[in-house]
């Protein structure tokens, strides 16, 4: 099978390599559709726990190939050969103390499919059948967008209650884009996306009653000095970009008492400076919110419920082979959306 290889950070081949066969519990997956997000980029880098020879891809959906003895789903479910399902990437021990604590994305030995394992970079995966997810009747389009989304479904979790609450959203990537859809669904009484590139802030406004701000990627305080004077300060104020200089400048647009969460993945090396007398002052809450372990089956059902909307997010689609076009147009092309690689 092709498969995506990096031997070390920076340096991939799209080569054969031999087409895994399940053991117990394993499931073969064809691949049919993997997105590509930011995550990606560090991973190129060697960051985000990137373990190599690495083949990425965490956001994949695909088709049972084969399924070992003894496989079940994530639900406990049969699963037959031809079925599409959903790969959730994420996988904790159960034992440590966070995971008996019920808070398994906190794991110490927390590994990924994509980063720690082979991802769905190519033809086919192996994967424990407990990390798929049914996924049938949900249009491709919509399924490939169901990591991100249980990634989200994890925030909503974390933030809640989010009732009556005002909210911004720096960043209208795809998942910025979702991000406001959720929101909404999770009940807060506005929500307002901002970032500098005006075609992916129509994309969003036409997919959910939201408000859109266009930022001046060049002067990112006054950018938020113009967003309060717009529309006030708000209640929760959530980084998506993953950009230091917006990081920074959170706090301007926050209420007193407010929830700031970082979201967006920052460079392992970024700093920003903070003032504790004004997190202390102001009653501010800094949170961070890294991923997901069993959040997959509330991303579907929101799916499933037709909460959720992607028209016009996919953008791009390359094949496997074609995977060094698909990593510059991820990098460099900002026309790009989301980017999906095919078989």
């Amino acid at each position: 099978m092709r498969a995506v290889v990096y031997d070390q950070p920076g340096s991939f081949t799209v080569r054969d390599v031999p087409t895994p066969e399940p053991g117990s519990g394993d499931v073969l997956v064809r691949m049919t559709a993997a997105g590509m997000c930011g995550t990606d980029l560090h991973l190129h880098e060697g960051q985000f726990l990137a373990n190599f020879p690495l083949t990425p891809g965490h956001e994949t959906v695909g088709e049972v190939a084969a399924v070992g003895a003894d496989a079940t789903d994530g639900d406990g479910g049969a699963l037959s050969v031809g079925q599409q399902v959903v790969i959730n990437p994420n996988s904790s021990c159960r034992t440590c103390a966070y995971c008996t604590e019920e808070r398994p994305w906190l794991c110490e030995s927390f590994a990924g499919i994509g980063s720690s394992t082979p991802g769905g970079f190519a033809d086919y995966v192996l994967v424990p059948g407990a990390q798929l997810f049914d996924a049938t009747g949900i249009d491709l389009d919509l399924a490939v967008f169901a990591e991100p989304s249980a990634c989200i479904a994890h925030l909503m979790d974390r933030l809640d209650p989010l009732t009556g609450c005002s909210v911004v959203v720096f960043g209208a990537g795809p998942t910025g884009v979702l991000l406001t859809q959720f929101l909404q669904v999770a009940g807060a009484s506005s929500v307002v996306l901002a970032d500098p590139n005006e075609f992916k802030l129509s994309v969003a406004s036409a997919l959910s009653p939201i408000g859109t701000f266009v930022m001046n990627r060049h002067d990112v305080p006054g950018s938020m000095a113009a967003m309060v004077e717009e529309f006030g300060a708000f209640d929760v104020v959530i980084d998506a970009t993953g950009k230091a200089a917006v990081v920074q400048s959170l706090p301007q647009v926050a209420r007193n008492g407010a929830r700031i969460v970082y979201y967006g993945v920052t460079d392992e090396s970024d700093l920003v400076s903070i003032s504790p007398f004004e997190i202390f002052r102001r009653e501010l809450t800094i949170m961070g919110s890294f991923t997901e372990v069993d959040s997959f089956p509330d991303a579907l059902t929101a799916f499933r419920s037709g909460a959720i909307r992607v028209d016009r997010l996919i953008t791009h689609r390359y094949p496997v082979q074609d995977y060094g076009d698909a990593l510059e147009a991820l990098r460099a092309d900002r026309t790009a959306h989301k980017i999906v690689i095919t078989p």
